[in-house]
């Protein structure tokens, strides 16, 4: 299996992909969250990469692009943000939000909601897909 740079355009056709597949099959999210990411320092292209999280459809949506209206925006560096979304290390998250690697602007209680609950068996799969075709 090819893998790609996260986040680069032929991860996203791969992730984007991956996602169709799995549409519908989640069980639904509990907490309703839309969120804007501004993700810096990128190996690739134009240095930052400007993507959205959206819960408010009961399925998780990831995907490139801002949306408006949004309760928060999160701004990281592409090195946490793929320990965080791709190798799922919630300490990787923490110790950077700690350290101020992590702004967060909007209600935190947002983000803190989605650290709760059980995970979906189809999240895992799809998780563990993504990982899977990660450089």
């Amino acid at each position: 299996m090819p893998t790609y740079e996260f986040l680069s355009d032929e991860w996203l056709v791969e992730a984007r992909s991956i996602r169709a597949e799995y549409e519908g099959k989640a069980g639904p999210i509990g907490h309703q969250v839309r969120m804007n990411l501004i993700i810096t320092d990128v190996p690739f292209g134009e240095g930052a990469v400007h993507a959205h999280m959206d819960t408010s459809g009961g399925e998780l949506v990831l995907d490139t692009g801002h949306i408006d209206p949004v309760d928060l925006k999160v701004t990281l560096e592409y090195t946490v943000a793929k320990a965080i979304l791709i190798e799922g290390n919630p300490q990787a998250g923490m110790q950077a939000f700690m350290s101020g690697k992590i702004r967060v602007d909007g209600d935190i209680s947002k983000l803190m909601a989605m650290q709760t609950g059980a995970p979906d068996p189809s999240a895992a799969e799809v998780a563990a897909r993504l990982k899977a075709i990660t450089a």
